[in-house]
């Protein structure tokens, strides 16, 4: 796994990035880099810059955490770094102001908790595979497919898998016709969801209930993404499953599915995102949901199902809608789900009996035995 078995793997932590999503990047880096156990690897904590500079950071989870009072941002410090493209070469470089570079070390697997454009859309995966070093998680394509919502589900209809209605607006589309448009979004049953196709942590999204606020919805989320998905609103309840690849020949491994819900007088008409990482009391989970036995099983054949027609490796968290008749409907997958120990991944995990450091340890080991390009 290594080239010198005398010394622990080396995990290069890369968070941050480009995308809207920086700050909850930092945030699941907080998670990981306290649970990350320090007498199996060698850990070197990578923050990207919002304008895309990879730069050495200071080994200290406090300053990641997100509050209501503090937003994390990854500083440019002026000690740049990055990975060597050469074959074989698996070093990464610190390049400092008025220095030579220099090398820091060979990198055995690199734990990428970027979330969004730029990282979880294939592109550092992308860059990871040029530079022919192993990393966590789905792969370019998987990754690419996961992150747009409309080609995701092209995916998942293609691989018979059930889906609720749906339609996309493109850009040229709304441009060029944008009556058209609001009658394609308008025909489906109301309440309906306008989200960015490529953005994730519920940025962007809203929860429309007539046509009259559906233009302005949909100009929020292309504020985000100028692809946007209309998605009618299911009657029945959200469960999700989270997904872990199997070792070797297994097939992926699935949690117990686990139940969001709203508790009232917190003012959240939906799961939006300061829900998710800012106001914890106004979110419960429910881990086993309370589910008929083959409703459940029904949600986890689902999940793995979606992890295999995509081509996931590594990790995902796989959402549904039970209907009130039982019918279960996905809604999406994310392969780079949130990754902190309070968010919905590892809980359904910890109820299922793998704790926060366990899954960051499986998700490591999985990378480093998996190689790197065609697979």
């Amino acid at each position: 796994m290594t080239t010198d078995e005398t010394r622990k793997p080396r995990v290069a932590v890369v968070f941050g990035g480009r995308s809207s999503e920086h700050a909850v990047s930092c945030a699941t880096a907080a998670g990981v880099l306290r649970a990350i156990d320090r007498e199996r690897y060698d850990v070197v904590p990578v923050g990207v810059a919002r304008d895309g500079s990879w730069v050495l950071v200071e080994d200290d989870p406090d300053p990641l955490q997100l509050t209501t009072d503090h937003t994390p941002e990854v500083a440019h410090s002026g000690t740049e770094v990055a990975l060597s493209t050469a074959v074989g070469d698996r070093s990464l470089l610190v390049q400092e102001p008025g220095q030579p570079p220099r090398a820091l070390g060979e990198v055995d697997v690199v734990f990428p908790l970027l979330h969004g454009p730029y990282g979880e859309d294939g592109t550092l995966q992308g860059m990871l595979e040029l530079a022919d070093v192993r990393y966590v998680g789905s792969g370019v394509l998987a990754s690419a497919a996961g992150m747009d919502k409309h080609y995701m589900k092209v995916v998942f209809a293609g691989a018979g898998l059930p889906l609720g209605p749906y339609t996309v607006i493109t850009d040229r589309q709304w441009r060029a016709d944008k009556a058209a448009a609001m009658d394609a979004a308008a025909a489906l049953s109301f309440p309906v969801f306008v989200k960015p196709c490529r953005a994730g942590s519920s940025m962007g999204v809203s929860k429309v209930d007539s046509v009259d606020g559906l233009e302005a919805a949909v100009e929020v989320a292309r504020s985000h993404d100028l692809k946007v998905i209309v998605e009618a609103g299911i009657e029945g309840r959200e469960i999700e499953c989270a997904v872990l690849e199997g070792h070797g020949t297994e097939s992926p491994r699935t949690s117990l599915p686990g139940e969001i819900m709203l508790e009232s007088g917190h003012g959240h008409d939906f799961y939006d995102f300061e829900a998710k990482y800012l106001d914890e009391a106004a979110v419960r989970l429910s881990c086993p949901a309370e589910l008929p036995d083959d409703v459940s099983e029904e949600v986890r054949r689902l999940a793995g199902a979606a992890f295999e027609a995509l081509g996931c490796e590594g990790l995902a968290r796989v959402d549904c809608f039970v209907t009130e008749r039982g019918e279960v409907l996905i809604n999406e997958i994310n392969t780079m789900p949130g990754f902190t120990p309070h968010s919905m991944y590892p809980r359904m995990w910890e109820a299922s009996g793998v704790s926060y450091p366990e899954l960051i340890d499986d998700l490591i080991q999985l990378a480093l035995n998996r190689p790197v390009g065609l697979r």
